[in-house]
């Protein structure tokens, strides 16, 4: 049987979407009794959220499942075609941002991007991973970490003269800018808790 191509497509992003939208966050919380993620600290799903609670081990296998999940739509995408593996990164990353399990609210996509930038090119997932800690090392703000790792991906991808991904990357860089957008007012306001401290519910 052949398969037009826009179900392929579809396919692609469906799929990439399924996977994303894992708030392994929430279940890896819930499943030590850490409660509803989404009513502790920032209300954020994702792995310095889950640090909050306490629980390094269930935040260290946030961060990695976050990244493995976005890393993995892109592997298995990209044995049938580059034009998959980038629709199944689109999918995973507004999968990650916006589950349709709850109710749209999701995480900022960082951790998510490192698996995607990772599959897609690995330098470029190399970049993203050294400005992350090295910025999180220097400020102790995860927010900053997280924006200037976004921003390094487009960046490297232009220098490395793979133009097909800059827009890609470009893409998810205004995206997980737009989900730190909260973070950014408080960046400005002096107020932007630091790796540690406890900011308040909501």
């Amino acid at each position: 049987m052949i398969v037009q191509p826009w179900v392929g497509a579809l396919l692609a992003l469906l799929a990439g979407y399924l996977l994303g939208s894992i708030p392994f966050g929430v279940l890896l919380t819930r499943a030590t009794g850490g409660g509803d993620l989404r009513t502790i600290g920032s209300g954020n799903i994702g792995a310095t959220n889950v640090l909050r609670t306490g629980n390094k081990a269930a935040a260290a296998l946030t961060l990695l499942l976050d990244g493995a999940k976005g890393a993995v739509a892109v592997l298995i995408a990209a044995r049938f075609s580059a034009d998959y593996a980038a629709l199944a990164a689109l999918g995973a990353f507004f999968g990650h941002c916006y589950p349709v399990w709850l109710r749209f609210r999701g995480g900022k996509g960082v951790s998510t991007l490192l698996g995607i930038s990772l599959a897609l090119s690995w330098p470029c997932g190399l970049v993203f991973a050294a400005v992350w800690l090295g910025a999180v090392l220097v400020t102790r703000i995860s927010s900053v970490g997280g924006m200037a790792a976004a921003v390094s991906t487009p960046v490297c991808a232009a220098v490395l003269g793979k133009f097909g991904l800059v827009l890609l990357f470009l893409v998810f860089t205004l995206l997980v800018l737009w989900k730190h957008r909260g973070n950014l007012e408080r960046l400005l306001a002096g107020t932007e808790p630091r790796i540690g401290a406890k900011p308040p519910v909501g």
